[in-house]
């Protein structure tokens, strides 16, 4: 007995040792298998809770939203049986949600199935639940269905869907990261810094009377104010998608700049896409910034400046059209070398005459004058525009033939934007502006301005007297009978432009593409011409235009809209003339003459210059168009509808479709318009009685396609460039 309690007082005591010592040890170290208690402890007692920054907001300039972060909501199902709110009955859950989702019955009840057999807490139902809006949240609310529950968590969201969206690029919708555009190149600036709240709490997380809170504040990302003008951008979206839908283009690229500051009003391209739904993308490329290509006759442009600029450019003076010499290569005129006689160098810019800028390029200016003049118009540099991934372009200067092909605008490639700050310096009185399109970024924590760019001039190539020079020529490019910018004319604004049709090269073997369509055209315009106030580029890669249509047609298309729409929002009325920068408006406001009699109304308008045509033979007017307080131009036509139970269909022959708009809105008609330009044939022949609601065919054509046989082919009006090597 006193051995065995002996040795048991022994093993007691050894083991009281351990635990004393080992006490003794934490307590001494405060660790316990390599973890200090400390943090243990503060872990078990310590509530700590996110609290989410929020992502910058991108605006546009009067702080419409881009892109922004909003709350969305996942729908979840609860299964638990041993939850009092869960899904019972899975068939009538699915057959309420699928039609607010967008799925299919079956599908839903299968998942819901799955998960109640399985024996899951809770399911997700997929495609369609997930990334909710509020509104479809409630929606589902309102439906009252057992265990359908939601989870909330923030995404990135685009609300003018397909809106300049290489520019704005895009995030994954959970925004853990950015891809492409501004979202990208921009979010250090635009990310988000989530902070926390943190305090002490008893084992059931209740929080200890008279302990502080620690709270970290989030922060929120910088917001971004861009120089896109919404209204000028919708337009060139709308009208870049009807195009692309009509003539199915390989690929399309505007860029609309006010050339007083450099700042980017609007930018798209085609194909685009909707920053919502990002898989779907089949372009990453923004095409204005991040292409080049041989810009085709707007180079002549840049050329002719430096002409005039240097004292070598007679405008009058006659040269040989048709083609030139050069050493062993001839080059030739678009109209398939046969040119136009001899002309002088002004007529020569209207036809855009290959020879004649191969003559300024090489006998009046020289390769070295003219490379220097292309240094100083920027486009051996990038432009350093604001926006990701700019191109850089390339100019051949090795042969003699390199100098006379880049003056005309082929063998050098250049990028859009390139020529759209070039071009500032002609619209601007010899100042070449830097384009940017951001305006500037804020701190939402702090509202201070953390940059704000400012308008900077990067060189002056030229002088205000020789930009003032150039433009006075590309408005003759314009309105002139020789030139080839007639289809980009607008009644009554002062529209200064050159065209430009580029070869392509040929993917699959030396040379170019040859073929009906199968060029880059594009056109750079300015307006007003006598105080630009607007610079509109749009190029179009290779259209499927009809075998009687021009190249000209789908770029005019854009061009025109876009400018029209965007002169007429900033409140610069048409055949506005500038003193200094203001307008004097030289049209007349029209009035209402509902109600009026017919001859004193129409004697009074056409005493104003306006071409009056009244609808049917009654003496008092019952409608108008255009209505009052629209601007007319002396020319332009009014149209009244009388008081009559007749009315004679009018001879339309050469109308505009704006004019054509206004007859078949006047008398409620169901026009089909068949082309575009002016009218060339009407279903309703002049002088036949027509009633409310008559359907009517009317073609349109350009006005340099009116008298050409539609069923031949037609020679392309604008230059397309062909070097032959002579035997």
């Amino acid at each position: 007995m006193n051995i065995r309690a002996v040795v048991l007082l022994i093993v007691f005591l050894l083991l009281f040792s351990l635990l004393v010592g080992r006490v003794g040890y934490i307590q001494f170290n405060k660790t316990v298998n390599g973890q200090e208690l400390e943090g243990i402890a503060e872990d078990r007692w310590t509530r700590k809770y996110p609290v989410e920054g929020k992502r910058g907001t991108i605006f546009d300039r009067f702080g419409d939203v881009l892109a922004e972060e909003i709350p969305s909501y996942t729908l979840v199902a609860i299964l638990d049986k041993n939850s009092r709110n869960r899904v019972e009955d899975p068939k009538l859950t699915a057959e309420k949600l699928a039609p607010v989702v967008q799925r299919n019955v079956e599908d839903i009840e299968r998942i819901l199935s799955t998960g109640l057999a399985d024996g899951r807490f809770q399911v997700e139902l997929g495609v369609g639940t997930k990334n909710l809006s509020l509104e479809t949240k409630r929606e589902i609310e309102e439906l009252q269905l057992k265990g359908i529950t939601f989870r909330k968590e923030p995404r990135r969201y685009y609300p003018k869907q397909t809106f300049a969206s290489h520019v704005i690029g895009y995030t994954e919708r959970d925004m853990s990261r950015a891809r492409m555009g501004l979202e990208s190149s921009l979010n250090e600036y635009l990310d988000k810094e989530d902070g926390f709240i943190q305090y002490l709490s008893d084992r059931k997380g209740i929080k200890l009377p008279n302990i502080e809170e620690v709270i970290e504040t989030p922060q929120n990302g910088f917001d971004v104010f861009l120089t896109i003008d919404s209204n000028i951008q919708m337009a060139l979206e709308q009208i870049m998608s009807q195009v692309e839908e009509r003539y199915e283009p390989e690929r399309m690229m505007a860029i609309v700049a006010d050339p007083k500051t450099g700042a980017i009003l609007a930018m798209s391209n085609r194909p685009s896409f909707n920053p919502n739904f990002y898989e779907e993308i089949t372009n990453y490329t923004n095409f204005t910034i991040s292409s080049r290509f041989e810009p085709g006759s707007t180079m002549k442009m840049y050329t002719l400046a430096a002409a005039i600029e240097e004292g070598v450019y007679e405008g009058s003076e006659l040269y040989q059209s048709g083609s030139y010499q050069i050493g062993g290569r001839r080059v030739r005129d678009h109209n398939q070398g046969l040119g136009w006689g001899k002309i002088p160098f002004d007529e020569g810019f209207q036809r855009s005459s290959n020879v004649a800028y191969s003559i300024l390029a090489l006998e009046k200016l020289g390769p070295d004058r003219l490379y220097y003049y292309l240094d100083r118009f920027g486009f051996r540099a990038s432009t350093g525009i604001d926006l990701p991934n700019e191109a850089s372009s390339l100019i051949a200067d090795s042969y003699r033939i390199d100098a006379a092909t880049t003056a005309f605008g082929q063998g050098s490639a250049i990028t859009p934007i390139q020529q759209i700050q070039a071009a500032t310096a002609i619209a601007n009185g010899g100042k070449m502006m830097k384009p940017y399109i951001i305006d500037r970024m804020v701190n939402p924590n702090t509202g201070e301005v953390v940059t704000k760019t400012e308008p900077t001039i990067v060189g002056e190539p030229i002088s205000s007297t020789t930009a003032k020079r150039v433009l006075e020529l590309m408005e003759s490019v314009v309105t002139s009978p020789a030139g080839t910018g007639k289809p980009y004319y607008i009644e009554g604004f002062e529209i200064a432009g050159k065209t430009g049709t580029a070869e392509i090269s040929n993917p699959n073997g030396p040379g170019y593409l040859s073929g009906h369509g199968q060029y880059i055209y594009s056109f750079m315009g300015v307006a007003p011409r006598s105080n630009p106030q607007l610079i509109v580029y749009v190029a179009v890669d290779r259209p499927k235009i009809e075998i009687y249509e021009q190249g000209s047609a789908p770029v005019s298309q854009i061009f025109t809209s876009v400018m029209k729409h965007s002169l007429q929002y900033l409140n610069i009325s048409p055949n506005a003339r500038a003193t200094g920068t203001q307008f004097i408006d030289e049209g007349s406001l029209i009035e209402d003459y509902v109600d009026e009699t017919t001859l004193s109304a129409k004697a009074e308008l056409e005493n104003l210059g306006l071409d009056v045509h009244v609808m049917g033979t009654g003496n008092k007017i019952v409608a108008q168009v255009p209505r009052k307080g629209t601007m007319l131009l002396p020319g332009e036509k009014i149209l009244f509808k009388t008081n009559s139970t007749t009315f004679p269909m009018p001879n339309i022959t050469n109308w505009s479709l704006r004019d054509v708009m206004k007859l078949a809105d006047l008398l409620e008609l169901n026009a089909n318009i068949i082309g575009t330009g002016f009218v060339r044939e009407q279903s309703i022949l002049p002088a036949t009685e027509i009633e409310i609601g008559d359907y009517i065919v009317i073609e349109l054509t350009l006005p340099n396609q009116m008298d050409v046989d539609v069923s031949l082919p037609v020679e392309e009006e604008e230059e397309d460039t062909k070097i032959i090597t002579m035997d």
